[in-house]
């Protein structure tokens, strides 16, 4: 499995961005799928996680109400729309995906990995 993100960039606080994780294969509807945050000099944080059925997900406290992860399995696209953005959003943001597991919120708990995209909030 080889994941793409993209959809990163430069936005004023309260702004919005719409990240968008692509994944290779033919078994995306088996992944869970995971968004991650790491900011400078901080160890990678979860965000958010989606079920193989799209039916649950599950959010760090920080971005409810704020962020909603979403998956197309016709797209094989996991996508994360973040709202009302804050400053402290700001960091590079990595899809994961695995075939194990529920609803993973811990990094060793993903297999894959996308190579990150960075979201950088201005005050």
């Amino acid at each position: 499995v080889q994941l793409q993100a993209s959809g990163g960039g430069l936005v004023q606080a309260g702004g919005s961005l719409r990240l968008s994780c692509s994944a290779s294969g033919r078994t995306f509807s088996n992944l869970v799928m995971g968004w991650f945050r790491q900011a400078p000099g901080k160890e990678r944080e979860f965000v958010a996680a989606i079920s193989r059925s799209g039916v649950r997900t599950y959010y760090t406290d920080s971005v409810k109400g704020r962020f909603r992860i979403s998956r197309v399995d016709a797209e094989n696209t996991v996508y994360l729309q973040m709202n009302s953005l804050k400053p402290e959003d700001t960091a590079v943001y990595y899809c994961a995906a695995t075939f194990f597991g529920q609803m993973e919120v811990v990094t060793t708990a993903y297999d894959y990995w996308g190579q990150g995209t960075q979201v950088t909030v201005s005050s």
